[in-house]
Parts: structure tokens; C-alpha cells; sequence
């Protein structure tokens, strides 16, 4: 045998062998000028929103990642969404956003922004992803769950008024339309990203008529996929089986009600609403923020002490960067963040630490590739 050859075959072995041969597969082929900085709206928010977003900010700056940002000054006991926030959103096509308080007015009074956020935009999905974090202990494992929420009707609709005193009509809207399409997303969501179940959340043993044309919807839409399993389950039931067997469930569609209850207790589940991304997202525009909404704009002493835990909108700051077709930078920031959470050594109150907010970006931007 040949000299050329023996070294052919050297390196073969060596690449088999799995020597130090650093190999990159292609995430997706850019199209030129893909990497052009992109503009995103921001809304800092309430509470802690302004320390989570600057958390965002910092950790995109060091990352040089191809994005900057169009803040807007927006809180929730505003009457209405300031002028020009929704031509920003519109023009950007893509929005990060803090948490915004909603009032809780005693016979009326301020409506929420967030609910007017998403049907003037008509984000009619809503996307919470709880699962477990390597370092970060939990009472289950092998939680993986995605709940997706409709997002515009239900309960939300805001249709309510006084009948006489001391009665109030409160109407839930569910509709054929708004049925098959968080259907229809749930299951292509499942498609896409090699997910095997969906099941749908529901109360249809009660509300009939309402609940039922929900299940209905889901029953034709599952026909169109069937690769993917499909299941129902009562909703009292499923917060049961949430909190016995969480890793039973894959993704969950509801209802928009349902899906704020569910969505909060699977985050509680696999580790708080402090670590578990989410977004919302319709036909043309998505709103990313942290996925589980309870206490999201956190207490006074948080606030007051810079200790707001940054990483569930780190986390969805990186569900953006993929809805931007940048991968990699995604890649780089989730990594980063999990070995931060992995090691243990900063970590803010809500995970057993004493980090402040700051502290934690430090560690997240010194673990970046």
C-alpha cells in the first residue's frame, strides 16, 4: 500500500474515531443580506420589566447578535396602547416585551394592554414551553410540555355588563374560526418540530355548546395529521394529571383561560414562571415575552433589590432569534444560559440563589461561544 494511501487512511480512522475534527451542519442557507441587523420593538414594561429587558439587551450587545431595538414607554394603567406602538410593531414585524401590570378595578375600569396588545394585532396563538433545566431541581422529570393558547376570544372577549345591580353577565366567545386555526397551529407545530401527541384541554362535559365547537374543531383538524396522536382530557382533570404525571403530556391546545391556568402550572412544575419562555404570535406579527404570566412584573423588594430572575425572557429573546432565522445566535444563548443554571454558582431568590439580575447577565455572557 501506497504512503498516500496509509495517511488516507489514518485520517479515516482518526475521523471515526472521533478525534478533534470539528464538523457544523447547516442550519438553514441564508438568503444575501439575511444577516442585515433587524429591528425589533421593545416594550420595557412595569415592576421589573425594565431590569429583565436590559438583561436582553446586554446579553444581544456581547453576542453581536444582528438585532436592535425600537423601545417604546408603555404601562399597564395607560387608558390605551401609546401612538406609534402598533405602526413599530407593524413596520418590525417582531416585538420583545416585559410584563405589564393590569389593574384590578373594583365595577370597571382600565382594561388590560396585553389582552388589547394581541387582538390589535391579532396574535391569536400563545406559546408557553415548560420543561426541565439540567442543574435545576424539580419534583418531576422529563418535562417537556408546550401549551398553546387561542389567545383572542373565550373569556377574554371582555364582553360584560351589569344586568341590574349586583348581577354581572360575563359572555365566553368561541367560535368555529378561532377553533380550527389554534387547531390548526397546534397540530403544525407538533409537525414541525417532530412532536408526537397533541392534546386538547376542555370543559365540554359542562359547556356544551361552547367547549363542544372547540373539541369539534380539534377532532377535524387531528384527521388531517395522523402521525401525531391525539387525546382530550377535562381540564380539572389535567391540572391532576399535571401535577401526578406531567410527562404524560407533549402539546396541550386550549382555550384561552384554560391555557393561563395550565401554562402557569406546568411552569410551577418544571421549575417557576421565572425560567420558562413564551410568545405570541399570529398570521404576521409575534410578541415574545416570558411565558408564564404570574408575577410577571414581580414584588416591590424585587424590584427595589435588582433581583429579578432574567432568564425566562433570556430564554424567549432566543425563541425571537429563531423566529428571525438566526439559529446559531439562538443556539449560543440558550446554551449559555443552561450552563449557568447547570452550574449552580449564580442563581437570583426564586431558584435557591442570592444573584442579583446583573449578576446573572454576567455569568450568561461569559459562558457565550
Amino acid at each position: 500500500m501506497s504512503r498516500r494511501s496509509i495517511s488516507l487512511l489514518k485520517n479515516l480512522r482518526n475521523i471515526t474515531n472521533g478525534s478533534k475534527i470539528q464538523t457544523r451542519s447547516v442550519t438553514y442557507m441564508p438568503r444575501p443580506g439575511d444577516g442585515k441587523p433587524r429591528p425589533v420593538t421593545l416594550i420595557p414594561g412595569d415592576g421589573v420589566g425594565p431590569l429583565v429587558t436590559n438583561a436582553v439587551e446586554q446579553v444581544m450587545e456581547a453576542m453581536h447578535a444582528p438585532v436592535y431595538f425600537e423601545p417604546f414607554e408603555v404601562h399597564g394603567d395607560m387608558k390605551s396602547l401609546p401612538e406609534g406602538l402598533l405602526d413599530s410593531i407593524k413596520k418590525n414585524k417582531v416585538c420583545l416585551k416585559g410584563g405589564l401590570k393590569t389593574p384590578l378595578p373594583v365595577g370597571g375600569g382600565v382594561s388590560s394592554l396585553n389582552v388589547s396588545l394581541r387582538k390589535e394585532l391579532d396574535l391569536f396563538a400563545s406559546l408557553v414551553n415548560c420543561f426541565n433545566l439540567p442543574g435545576l431541581a424539580s419534583r418531576h422529570e422529563n418535562v417537556d410540555i408546550v401549551v398553546i393558547r387561542e389567545n383572542t376570544e373565550g373569556e377574554y372577549a371582555g364582553l360584560e355588563h351589569e344586568v341590574v345591580p349586583g348581577v354581572v353577565e360575563s359572555l365566553k366567545v368561541i367560535t368555529k374560526f378561532c377553533s380550527e386555526r389554534i387547531a390548526k397551529y397546534a397540530f403544525e407545530y407538533a409537525y414541525l418540530n417532530n412532536r408526537k401527541k397533541v392534546t386538547a384541554v376542555h370543559k365540554a362535559n359542562i359547556m356544551k355548546l361552547a367547549d363542544g365547537l372547540f373539541l369539534e374543531s380539534c377532532q377535524e383538524v387531528a384527521k388531517k395529521y395522523p402521525s401525531i396522536a391525539y387525546n382530550e382530557i377535562i381540564v380539572d382533570n389535567c391540572c391532576m394529571q399535571l401535577v401526578a404525571r406531567p410527562e404524560q403530556f407533549d402539546v396541550m391546545v386550549t382555550p384561552n383561560l384554560y391555557g393561563n391556568l395550565v401554562a402557569n402550572t406546568a411552569a410551577g412544575i418544571a421549575g417557576g414562571t421565572g425560567v420558562m419562555p413564551g410568545g405570541n404570535v399570529g398570521a404576521e406579527y409575534a410578541v415574545f415575552e416570558q411565558g408564564a404570566s404570574a408575577g410577571n412584573v414581580g414584588k416591590d423588594t424585587t424590584e427595589e433589590q435588582k433581583n429579578a430572575n432574567p432568564v425566562a425572557l433570556l430564554l424567549s429573546s432566543a425563541m425571537m432569534l429563531r423566529h428571525l432565522q438566526f439559529p446559531s445566535f439562538a443556539d449560543r444563548l440558550e446554551t449559555a444560559v443552561k450552563r449557568v443554571i447547570s452550574e449552580g454558582k449564580c442563581r437570583t431568590e426564586d431558584l435557591g440563589g442570592n444573584s442579583t439580575t446583573q449578576e446573572v447577565v454576567n455569568a450568561v455572557i461569559a459562558n457565550l461561544d
